[in-house]
């Protein structure tokens, strides 16, 4: 189970820390990731972080966004930054490794201008 939390009203320029918490004894094994559904649009990657702590970005929060894992505490964190109104979408973090694929029910960010 993953539990996203940390979302809210922001102004353009400023920052948020989401978190995403995971329950089972498999979490340091799985590749976390964050994706984001705004109004209207898919759902898109937005960072990653695998089990040896590498992490990857998409191009549009590259330098804005750092992922991080705690794996002693099962969470992961994405700090975000720099925040503009694009950035407005639904967060959701998802826990994959072969055989598993996880979801959790989102946490609202936005952003205003």
């Amino acid at each position: 189970q993953l539990v996203e939390s940390g979302g809210g009203l922001v102004q353009a320029g400023g920052s948020l820390r989401l978190s995403c918490a995971a329950s089972g004894s498999l979490f340091s094994i799985m590749t976390i990731g964050w994706y984001r559904q705004a109004p209207g649009k898919e759902r898109e990657f937005v960072a990653r972080i695998n089990s040896g702590f590498f992490s990857y970005y998409a191009d549009s929060v590259k330098g804005r966004f750092t992922i991080s894992r705690d794996n002693a505490k099962n969470t992961v964190h994405l700090q975000m930054n720099t925040l503009k109104p694009e950035d407005t979408a639904v967060y959701y973090c998802n826990a994959v490794n072969v055989g598993y694929d996880f979801w959790g029910q989102g946490t609202q960010v936005t952003v205003s201008s």
